[in-house]
């Protein structure tokens, strides 16, 4: 006890130094291995080990899968690449940098270590075209040399990683889950009694913020199998049947609620904070469906949390459910994507011009370097800001390097014994793991120490030829930033303004789309993942999430204007629309298709045909009140400036 408090109060970690040692380990024996098998660059075998690692099994299991599967793609592409190009550097370039440009691109669209596997394909393709390029006749031998250095480490993470890692434990997410649903149901009980009350809308915006960091950690959760895979969908549906309530919130009451219903919903908060069984929450839930029949939206919510509640705790066959009927239909970032593709494109184009210009000897791993950090950063909020932080950990790795190269290696008088001096550089790097100040530069320290060293006796680079590449390296990740703030800008807000513009857009194509009713849960679906989105990009980029989420909330009930519109206007028969009011809703669309250039003028059109429905004892006035109220409420959120929102 004594050991951990000296350890916590020189600002160390010791259960991230344990697990960093562990892989510390496993990187010295895959070197070790990899050595003994000839392989022409065993350091990648370590370097992989670092990159391969989890906390936990599932994670680990799943990371390898996509780590082998990525790189046997890369390395596919970087034979064929090397092939069309018969060793031309210019068409070597040109073919690299679309291939990685595209990896990016669809990484962007994917989620976890399916993005993973897709950005590693683009770089390991560089790996193979770029430290051997003047040797296109070896491009066999040098793909199939990097693919079994890279299993070799893979396998020694799996082996030390299933022998000492944890599972995913569950207990900690279900008991959130339980918590959020129990705090929602509260909260709606609550709207019936005080509905103006502004805490209680206030409310709604650390209610997101909590689904959002829950919803956040499921993808990791959901690693290493088919059932944890199933389960978090389940977990999510859950999560988009609780958004669903938060609208119902802000609708004016009339009249005090149902006691049978109220019973219901107090038998299910007290179920889900004790710890009831399954069964008797989903049943309390059901009865509290019944019981608001009256309101169809709020009976629908209700049976959908019970039916994805019982999915997610295992309890279908005793709860008579098979699955959750709520869709989970993820938002996905094709502005982000495009941005993406394109800044690697022409920062990979940019660097292989000047590599080719000036002739540097060190020009591969700039490319090299390159190609990593404008692909595999391109996924975070802020990865202009990262590359601080790695080029920190990259310099320290290059001196590393240079250190065991010139200091340390001299007295070795093999192969193996330039293998063994270079594990306590790999030892080292448990202790940058496991400090709080150096944390965000360990992983660049192991990986660049080791990509610099190459141990094969006698050691032939020069103190030149290291410096260079070790600067080249060094330089990468300052390249990447340049573009990264030059290139497509992103940071969190960035990425804040791109989804609020796409919901928006969305709503316009509803407007023009005559079948846009047709798709109702799909689009609901997806915005309740969005604002999931916007609540966690908000707390990022230091925007008020309270009026973040209002906006969003706005988009619901302007989206739900337009539906009831388009469906009302799609009716035949004896439901026809009067011409003058069938004229009023046509108009009302024609301006909701151009919200963004001016909200104002669509919400004025959207408000008349709210009060001429009104005058008629139309059914969808109400909707049409409410999403021109929205309009004129947060006319900054639809122009595109949901920070500007934020501050009025």
């Amino acid at each position: 006890m004594r050991a951990r408090d000296t350890f916590a109060a020189l600002g160390f970690d010791l259960p991230r130094l344990t697990f960093a040692m562990r892989t510390a380990l496993a990187s010295c024996a895959a070197l070790l291995i990899a050595s003994l098998l000839g392989l022409d660059h065993p350091q990648w075998a370590a370097m992989t080990v670092w990159a391969a690692s989890q906390p936990t099994r599932g994670q680990l299991i799943e990371k390898s899968f996509f780590r082998v599967a990525g790189t046997l793609s890369g390395v596919i592409a970087g034979i064929l690449l090397m092939l069309a190009s018969r060793g031309d550097p210019m068409l070597l370039i040109a073919g690299l940098s679309l291939w990685i440009a595209l990896c990016a691109g669809i990484g962007n669209l994917q989620r976890g270590f399916v993005a993973y596997g897709t950005i590693l394909a683009g770089y390991s393709a560089s790996m193979v075209t770029l430290l051997d390029s003047h040797h296109p006749d070896h491009v066999f031998t040098l793909g199939l040399d990097r693919f079994v250095t890279i299993l070799v480490g893979v396998g020694l993470a799996l082996a030390f990683g299933l022998l000492f890692a944890p599972r995913q434990g569950e207990a900690e997410m279900t008991g959130r889950l339980r918590h959020i649903t129990a705090r929602l149901l509260r909260h709606v009980k609550r709207g019936y009694d005080q509905p103006d009350d502004a805490r209680l809308l206030a409310e709604q915006a650390d209610l997101l913020a909590d689904m959002a960091a829950i919803e956040e950690a499921l993808e990791p959760h959901g690693a290493g199998s088919l059932g944890s895979r199933r389960q978090v969908r389940s977990a999510r549906a859950l999560l988009m049947a609780d958004i669903a309530l938060l609208p119902l919130v802000r609708r004016p009451t009339t009249g005090a609620p149902d006691p049978v219903l109220v019973q219901a919903l107090d038998r299910a908060i007290a179920g889900l904070e004790t710890g009831a069984e399954t069964a008797a929450i989903t049943t309390d839930l059901d009865a509290a469906a019944r019981a608001s029949s009256a309101d169809p939206r709020l009976s629908d919510a209700l049976g959908a949390i019970s039916a994805a509640f019982a999915a997610v705790f295992g309890a279908e066959a005793e709860t008579g459910r098979a699955a959750p009927f709520v869709p989970v239909i993820l938002h996905k970032d094709w502005v982000g994507a495009r941005w993406a593709l394109v800044r690697a494109l022409l920062a990979m184009l940019a660097v292989g011009a000047f590599w080719l210009a000036s002739g540097w000897s060190g020009g591969p791993f700039l490319l090299l370097g390159t190609s990593i950090m404008i692909s595999l950063f391109s996924t975070f909020e802020n990865p202009a800001r990262t590359m601080l932080f790695v080029a920190g950990g990259q310099a320290i790795g290059a001196a590393g390097a240079l250190a065991c190269r010139f200091l340390v290696w001299p007295f070795a008088h093999d192969t193996m014994g330039l293998v063994l001096l270079t594990m306590p550089f790999i030892l080292v790097a448990p202790l940058f793991f496991s400090h709080r100040r150096t944390l965000p530069m360990a992983f660049d320290y192991a990986m660049v120490s080791l990509l610099l060293l190459h141990p094969a006796y006698p050691p032939t680079d020069s103190i030149a030829d290291m410096a260079n590449a070790a600067l080249a390296v060094v330089a990468a990740p300052l390249v990447a930033m340049g573009a990264y703030r030059l290139l497509f800008p992103i940071d969190a807000g960035r990425r804040l303004d791109a989804m609020v513009a796409m919901m928006v857009r969305e709503l316009e194509q509803m407007a023009r789309s005559p079948d846009a009713a047709a798709h109702r849960i799909t689009w609901r679906a997806r915005l309740y993942h969005r604002l999931l989105g916007l609540s966690r990009l908000a707390g990022r980029a230091g925007t008020s999430r309270g009026a973040v989420v209002d906006g969003g909330l706005a988009v619901l009930a302007t989206g739900s204007a337009i539906l009831a519109l388009r469906e009302a206007s799609a009716r035949t028969g004896p439901a026809t629309l009067p011409p003058a009011l069938a004229r009023s809703f046509k108009l009302a669309l024609g301006r909701l298709a151009h919200i963004g250039p001016s909200p104002a003028r669509a919400a004025s059109a959207l408000a008349r045909a709210a009060r001429r429905a009104e005058a008629l004892g139309r059914p969808e006035a109400a909707v049409l009140a409410g999403g021109a109220r929205a309009l004129v409420l947060h006319d900054a959120f639809f122009r595109g400036s949901p920070r500007i929102d934020a501050r009025g």
